[in-house]
C-alpha cells in the first residue's frame, strides 16, 4: 500500500534530532519543513498548512504545548495532525498534551518505524475526519 505524501512541519530545538526526523519522515516521500524553535513554527504557520506538526515539548521562546495551543484555536490550521515529542513520559506531560488538544504524543528516543507508522495514521485519521485519540 503506497502511503501519500503529506508535507510535515517538524519543531525541534536539537539540530541532529531534526535532522534525523527528516530522514524517518521523508524516506516516505513526505515534504519536511523543519524549524529550531516555537517561533519560526509559527512564523512558517502563518502562511502555510501542513498535514501534520511534530513539536517538540521543551524549545526556546515557546514550547510544543503553547504551539499547539494556538494552532487548535486556529481554523484553517485546526486539521492539522499534531503530535508532540517529550523525553518525559508521565502523566502530568500527557495531561498538559490532552489540555492543549495534541493528537497524540510520542517519548523520545523513538523508533523511526513506530514514528512513520504513527504520523501517517494521524493524518489519515484527520482527513478521513475521525479522530485519533490521545
Amino acid at each position: 500500500m503506497a502511503v501519500m505524501a503529506y508535507t510535515i512541519l517538524v519543531a525541534d530545538d536539537e539540530p541532529a534530532i531534526r535532522t534525523m526526523l527528516e530522514v524517518i519522515l521523508s524516506a516516505d516521500g513526505h515534504e519536511i519543513v523543519a524549524v529550531p524553535d516555537g517561533r519560526a513554527a509559527l512564523a512558517y504557520l502563518q502562511s502555510h498548512t501542513p498535514d501534520a506538526l511534530l513539536l517538540d515539548v521543551k524549545m526556546p521562546y515557546m514550547d510544543g504545548f503553547e504551539i499547539c495551543s494556538r494552532v487548535k484555536r486556529i481554523k484553517r490550521l485546526r486539521g492539522c495532525a499534531v503530535l508532540l515529542l517529550s523525553t518525559v513520559d508521565d502523566d502530568q506531560t500527557r495531561d498538559q498534551a490532552k489540555l492543549v488538544g495534541a493528537d497524540d504524543i510520542v517519548v523520545k528516543p523513538v523508533s523511526g518505524k513506530l514514528l512513520r507508522g504513527r504520523v501517517n495514521q494521524l493524518i489519515e485519521a484527520r482527513r478521513g475526519g475521525s479522530l485519533y485519540p490521545l
